[in-house]
């Protein structure tokens, strides 16, 4: 079971850099959905990500129509503000593969979409009065670590000692 991350159009360089480095490590795919509101090879984005960019499995998708190829019947859950589940109430210790699709900054998931998946929208829940949304990277961030935390962190370190960290 993978929990893979999907960039909708993304737009601003830092934020995918920093998902990247989630990414990185949790051992989680990264689907970057085009067109992109940058170059990959843009100095922000590499800043954002360090050193990581060479941990991270990423697969580019020239639209939306051919991700969805891509994804034949595997889970997708679309993450947004405009659904009626939240994120933590559903099951993803199920043995299967889960895509969670994330929207551009400015303008989130394309809502004709989401309306005809209307069952695959979760939500964080936020108080909507004060904020607009939260920020794209710690969504991501939040997403996939209850996912690993359902899975029980499935290849991950849960404990590390400073004695791993001394240098010869």
């Amino acid at each position: 079971m993978t929990n893979h991350i999907v960039l909708f159009e993304p737009q601003i360089p830092a934020n995918t850099g920093n998902i990247a480095r989630t990414c990185a490590a949790t051992n989680s795919p990264l689907h970057l959905i085009e067109p992109l509101g940058f170059q990959t090879d843009d100095k922000h984005l590499k800043r954002a990500g360090l050193d990581y960019w060479n941990n991270v499995n990423i697969t580019y998708h020239k639209d939306l129509a051919a991700f969805l190829t891509h994804l034949g019947n595997n889970q997708l859950h679309l993450i947004t503000k405009f659904a009626n589940q939240t994120y933590s109430e559903v099951n993803y210790a199920d043995g299967k593969d889960h895509y969670f699709m994330f929207g551009k900054e400015t303008t989130g998931l394309p809502e004709e979409f989401m309306r005809e998946n209307e069952e695959k929208c979760l939500r964080i829940p936020m108080d909507d009065t004060h904020v607009r949304s939260l920020n794209l990277s710690n969504t991501v961030a939040l997403i996939v670590y209850e996912a690993l935390r359902q899975q029980d962190f499935p290849s991950l370190e849960l404990a590390h000692h400073y004695d791993n960290d001394k240098l010869d």
